[in-house]
Formats: C-alpha cells, sequence, structure tokens
C-alpha cells in the first residue's frame, strides 16, 4: 500500500487518487493544484474544465518568473495567471478518479471537499539537443507525482455558550474599575 503525505482523522469519509511519474510539468501541476485546495469537489472540476476553456485563468504565486499578466487574476488579487491545460487535464483525471473512489464507498457526493492535495517533484526524464559549434546540451523533461484526498465536509459545531467566568489579572481589574468610577462621577449633560 502506497504513503499519502496526509493522514486524515476519518478515514471511513475519505477517498484518495494519487499518479506517480505524470508526464506533466512540475511547476505548473503545483500552481494548480493550490488553486484547487479546499474547493468543493463539484467547483474544483468545474474550474478546471473554465481553465481548459481559457474561460478562468490559474494564479501563479510561486513559480511566477516572466509569467504574462492578464484581467482573468483579478478574483484571485493578482494579475500574474496563465491556463496550464495539460495540468489541468490531469488534475481533472484524479478529480474524477477521487470521486468514483467515494462513490464506491458510499460518500455523500455533494459534500466533498479537495481537503488535501500535494505535488512532487519526480525523477527528470533526460533526452539530448544539438548546440551550435558541435555541442550537446541536456533537454529534461520535469515529470509530477500529485496525490488528492477528497473528505466529506462536515456540519460546523456551534461554539458552546456556558456561562463560564472571565478572569481577569490585577491590572486588568484596576483599569476595569477606574472606567466604572469615571463614569459613575461623570456628570449628565
Amino acid at each position: 500500500m502506497v504513503r499519502y503525505a496526509a493522514h486524515p482523522a476519518n478515514v471511513e469519509k475519505v477517498a484518495k487518487a494519487r499518479g506517480d511519474y505524470l508526464r506533466v510539468h512540475f511547476k505548473n501541476t503545483r500552481e494548480a493544484a493550490q488553486a484547487i485546495s479546499g474547493l468543493k469537489l463539484a467547483k474544483a472540476i468545474k474550474y478546471l474544465e473554465d481553465v481548459k476553456e481559457h474561460k478562468q485563468a490559474i494564479p501563479f504565486r510561486r513559480f511566477q518568473g516572466g509569467i504574462g499578466r492578464t484581467a482573468q487574476g483579478k478574483p484571485f488579487g493578482t494579475d500574474k495567471a496563465r491556463w496550464p491545460v495539460k495540468s489541468a487535464e490531469f488534475l481533472l483525471g484524479l478529480l474524477k478518479n477521487a470521486e468514483s473512489n467515494a462513490d464506491a464507498k458510499g460518500l455523500d457526493m455533494d459534500a466533498l471537499v479537495v481537503k488535501h492535495i500535494q505535488v512532487n517533484q519526480a525523477p527528470k526524464q533526460r533526452r539530448r539537443t544539438y548546440r551550435a559549434h558541435g555541442r550537446i546540451n541536456p533537454y529534461l523533461s520535469h515529470p509530477s507525482h500529485i496525490e488528492i484526498i477528497v473528505a466529506e465536509e462536515q456540519a460546523e459545531v456551534p461554539k458552546a455558550t456556558d456561562g463560564k467566568v472571565v478572569r481577569l489579572n490585577k491590572r486588568q481589574l484596576g483599569a476595569k474599575r477606574t472606567i466604572a468610577a469615571r463614569a459613575a462621577n461623570a456628570p449628565s449633560a
């Protein structure tokens, strides 16, 4: 059995999917993964399909050197954004795999959220390119390992409102007495 980087608290309420040695650029895939992290599964799938059609962009935050600007980055508070179509296709495939795994486990499909998504660099594949004056340079690919964990979103538990006594230190008590004394001695207008 393969190891995932994250360990969910309730194993019965999660579904997993992973891909190893995927021939898709690491940097683009990392940025696309960060964009869908924490989204509901249906919203993440719709978002990546929009990226493939250039309707929405992926904001680039870490690997942003030389990234062009676009107005589609405004909702994310940046103008550096791109449309990594191949990364979106690979992530869509894994999301759909996680969705079918969740369906097989009998989870509520409408409540699924992308709880964990991680992209790691895989070993580079080597080729060569031929340069001027008879030289040869490396021509490497940058593949990725991707893992996704989707989980059922749990209902928010309201904070208990038991009558807890707020403890104040001496300084806070003195300040409170001073404010009360000033309010009592203040002339009425």
